[in-house]
């Protein structure tokens, strides 16, 4: 049973930053693409960013270039999204999808205030 479960998200001042993870399980991580993504109250779902299996470099959404980074550890089964310089309209549930079958995690909560 394929299982993705994110944490990491929370409140934070504009400027600031976060790590989100996605723990899964269920699959072999170390050939999946994973990917995130982001959905605002009233807004489409957005792409984040995605990461491969192989020796490819990960693809970002223009939003998310110059301040946000994929990453996964293989040994853990785990994919991280570092966001720095948060801005509000970063606000969003961000959740993790593994590209292959197109499962989800619940979501993680980012609200970007002062």
């Amino acid at each position: 049973q394929v299982q993705l479960v994110e944490s990491g998200g929370g409140l934070v001042q504009p400027g600031g930053s976060l790590r989100l993870s996605c723990v899964t399980s269920g699959f072999t991580f170390s050939d999946a693409a994973l990917s995130w993504y982001r959905q605002a109250p009233g807004k489409p779902r957005e792409f984040v960013a995605r990461i491969y299996a192989q020796n490819i470099s990960p693809t970002y959404g223009d939003f998310a270039k110059g301040r946000f980074t994929i990453s996964r550890d293989n040994d853990k089964n785990t994919m991280n999204l570092q966001m720095d310089d948060l801005k509000p309209e970063d606000t969003a549930l961000y959740y993790c999808v593994k590209t292959i079958g197109n499962y989800r995690g619940q979501g993680t909560q980012v609200t970007v205030s002062s």
